[in-house]
């Protein structure tokens, strides 16, 4: 099992400081001579004679690149590089070598590398090299920030659903589009039935765990391209693009019986009763024009299958 690869915000003010290179090379001769460079450009670097001593390193130090020679005794360059990655530290290695191919450079960057520079080179080659890599590194970075901050905000904390601000703006775009291409969408509000009166009985612990499950449900009888979100409380929304009002009836139908005859139960298996949702539904352009409209008519008929009696799907 690779160990986690944290998210580390690099947006944040913070001072600069000289880049650590750990600088992997068997001569000892390249390895004084790379160091003494690195240091007039600024560099912080750490220097060792093998691949295996190199992870050993990485374990206890954070590095900000590796720079590893291609050809060495036991574990070569390409073989380390693969080792790093495998560790899951997310460090870029550049690899150098004398003995410069396609080939060579091919297999480097299959297994992971991030550059591949030749043999001899000058102070302001490798500079760039190690400076490209190391902006790059900070642009996948933030790339990764912005991805999972607006993930975040666009997901709903508990059940990892869609949440109610993300599901306006996305129904509000679907419409638009099955309106451009005359097709068809359709709306379903999901509500759990006496989910107060259950809340009462077992705890909100468990109506949270009965949420969640609920959730899960309704995401395995949808498909990919549709979109599930918690509305608000016991409520929950799926959008289906593409889909008449007959098709959705299917898939909705398909829902309330997964539901009903789920056996909830808490994380140690004791059983938490049975669980029934009532579902309203609502079609674009048949019952509406646009958003608003086709939320209200899949709450109408939401509001007329709890007068029925619940655990039904309500059309009209």
């Amino acid at each position: 099992m690779q160990p986690e690869k944290r998210l580390h915000s690099v947006s944040a003010e913070a001072p600069e400081r000289q880049p650590r290179i750990l600088v992997v090379d068997d001569e000892e001769s390249a390895r004084h001579t790379l160091t003494e460079l690195l240091e007039i450009k600024s560099f912080c670097p750490t220097a060792t004679d093998s691949a295996e001593s190199a992870l050993k390193l990485l374990e206890n130090v954070t590095f900000d690149l590796v720079l590893s020679d291609l050809l060495m005794p036991r574990m070569d360059g390409i073989a380390l590089t693969k080792a790093i990655k495998e560790m899951g530290l997310d460090v870029p290695v550049v690899v150098m070598t004398g003995y410069a191919s396609i080939e060579s450079a091919v297999e480097s960057m299959k297994a992971g590398a991030s550059d591949f520079i030749t043999k001899p080179f000058n102070i302001d080659q490798i500079t760039i090299v190690i400076n490209r890599t190391l902006e790059n590194k900070k642009l996948q970075q933030l790339a990764q920030e912005r991805e999972y901050f607006e993930h975040l905000s666009n997901t709903d904390g508990l059940t990892e659903l869609y949440n109610h601000r993300y599901f306006h703006n996305i129904l509000h775009i679907e419409i638009e589009r099955e309106r451009r291409y005359k097709r068809p969408l359709s709306l379903m509000m999901i509500d759990i039935d006496d989910f107060k009166s259950y809340n009462d009985t077992h705890g909100h612990l468990v109506g949270d765990l009965v949420l969640q499950q609920i959730g899960s449900l309704i995401k395995k009888s949808t498909r990919g391209c549709d979109y599930v979100a918690r509305y608000g409380g016991e409520e929950f929304a799926v959008i289906l693009p593409e889909t008449s009002k007959q098709e959705a009836m299917i898939v909705a139908e398909r829902i309330r019986t997964s539901i009903a005859e789920y056996p909830f139960t808490t994380t140690t298996g004791t059983s938490l009763g049975k669980v029934t949702v009532t579902i309203g539904l609502s079609s674009f352009p048949d019952d509406a024009q646009d958003r608003m409209g086709l939320i209200d008519k899949a709450d109408q008929n939401l509001y007329q299958g709890k007068a029925a009696g619940k655990n039904c799907v309500w059309i009209a």
